[in-house]
C-alpha cells in the first residue's frame, strides 16, 4: 500500500507519534511519503530526550522513507534546506495525496 502522511503541528510528541507510524507502516512494506508543512517544518526543534522526532526521521530515511517540506513554510521561517527538511513544493503533495492509496494528517 501507498501511504502519504502529512505533518502540520510542531507539538513534540504528536510529530513523534506520527512518524513512529510513519516507520511501522514502513515495517509492513507499504511506501511512505511523510510531508511537512506550516509548523510542522519545525519538528527538528521540538526535539526532545522523550519524544525524539530527530531519531524517528533518521530511523525512517534509513528504511527507505521519502520526506518532503513545503519550501514556502520553510522559507518564511528562514530555515535552511536540509535532508531531514528538503524545499519541496505543493505540487508535491498534490503528488503524494493523488497516488496514496491512504493520506493520514497530524
Amino acid at each position: 500500500m501507498k501511504m502519504g502522511v502529512i505533518i502540520s503541528s510542531d507539538d513534540a510528541e504528536t510529530c513523534w507519534n506520527a512518524l513512529r507510524y510513519a516507520n511501522f507502516c514502513l515495517g509492513q512494506k507499504d511506501e511512505v511519503k511523510v510531508f511537512f508543512m506550516g509548523k510542522g517544518v519545525e519538528y527538528q526543534k521540538s526535539s526532545s530526550d522523550k519524544f525524539n522526532t530527530i531519531d524517528q526521521v533518521e530511523e525512517f530515511l534509513r528504511s527507505g522513507g521519502r520526506i518532503y517540506a513545503c519550501g514556502t513554510c520553510i522559507k518564511s521561517r528562514k530555515q535552511e534546506n536540509s535532508e531531514m527538511c528538503p524545499l519541496s513544493t505543493m505540487k508535491d503533495m498534490y503528488e503524494i495525496v493523488r497516488e496514496s492509496d491512504k493520506v493520514v494528517t497530524f
